[in-house]
C-alpha cells in the first residue's frame, strides 16, 4: 500500500509539473523571430536631443530576433537586425514655391545592429499578451547613401554617394581614421519598446535613442545634437 501511494504521489507530480511548464510555455512561450518593417529615421538638431519632425526620413529594418523567457512574464530579447537610420533636408529658395529652386538631400546609413531589452508581458487571453520594455543596444555602420536633388531655374541634377564610415576600434577610447567626412563606426543607445503577441506574431513599436554624435570627429558631450532618433513599426512571425 505504502509502494502504490509513493507511485501515485510521484506520477501525481509529475502531471502537477507537466501541466506548469504547458502553462508557463502558454503564458510566454518566446521563440525565434523574424521580423522587419518600417523606420522612421532621423537626426538630433538641438542640444535637449529632440528633433525636427519635417526631417523624418522613411526607411526600414529587418533580421532575427531571439525571444528568451525568464519567467512567465519575463523576456530578454536579443538577435540582429539591420537598421536604417538617417534623415532628410529640404531647401527652398521661394519657400511658397516648390516646384523648382530647391535642395533636397537624403542621408540614409544602414547598421547591424545588437539589441538587448527585457521585456515584461500582460496576458490578456488565452493567445494574446501586451509587452513594454526597455534596453541597450549596440550598432556597426556597414554601408548606406547620401543623395541630393538640386534644381536651378528647371535644371536638375541628381548625386548619389557611399556613405564611409571610419576604421575605429571599438576597444579603444580613440576614434582611429576621424575625417569630417565620415562616420563614426560604432553607435549606441537605448530602446523602448511596446506591443502586443500572440503565440505566432508580434506586432510592435520600438524607439531608439542614441548616444553617440554620428560624425567621427564629434565627441560625445552634454549637447545632444547629432545623435540618431529612430522610430521602428514592426512586424514578427515565430519560426521556432
Amino acid at each position: 500500500m505504502k509502494k502504490k501511494i509513493l507511485t501515485l504521489a510521484a506520477v501525481t507530480a509529475l502531471f502537477v509539473t507537466a501541466a506548469s511548464a504547458q502553462e508557463k510555455g502558454k503564458l510566454n512561450p518566446g521563440g525565434i523571430y523574424i521580423k522587419g518593417g518600417y523606420n522612421s529615421a532621423n537626426i538630433s538638431t538641438k542640444s535637449d536631443g529632440s528633433v525636427h519632425d519635417s526631417r523624418s526620413l522613411g526607411t526600414f529594418h529587418a533580421g532575427v530576433i531571439a525571444d528568451l523567457p525568464i519567467a512567465d512574464i519575463f523576456s530578454f530579447q536579443t538577435g540582429l537586425l539591420l537598421n536604417g537610420k538617417g534623415a532628410k533636408a529640404d531647401y527652398y529658395a521661394d519657400p511658397n514655391n516648390q516646384s523648382d529652386n530647391y535642395v533636397k538631400t537624403r542621408f540614409n546609413p544602414l547598421y547591424l545592429e545588437l539589441p538587448a531589452n527585457f521585456l515584461v508581458k500582460f496576458p490578456i487571453g488565452n493567445d494574446l499578451r501586451i509587452y513594454a520594455g526597455a534596453g541597450p543596444y549596440v550598432a556597426m555602420g556597414i554601408g548606406g547613401k547620401s543623395k541630393a536633388e538640386i534644381s536651378v531655374l528647371g535644371e536638375k541634377t541628381t548625386t548619389s554617394e557611399s556613405i564611409k564610415f571610419n576604421n575605429d576600434d571599438p576597444t579603444t577610447g580613440e576614434q582611429e581614421g576621424a575625417r569630417f567626412d565620415r562616420l563614426k563606426r560604432f553607435d549606441v543607445g537605448l530602446n523602448a519598446l511596446a506591443g502586443v503577441e500572440t503565440n505566432r506574431l508580434m506586432l510592435g513599436l520600438n524607439y531608439g535613442w542614441g548616444l553617440t554624435k554620428i560624425n567621427s570627429t564629434q565627441t560625445n558631450n552634454s549637447d545632444d545634437k547629432n545623435k540618431y532618433r529612430t522610430l521602428s513599426l514592426s512586424l514578427g512571425v515565430r519560426l521556432l
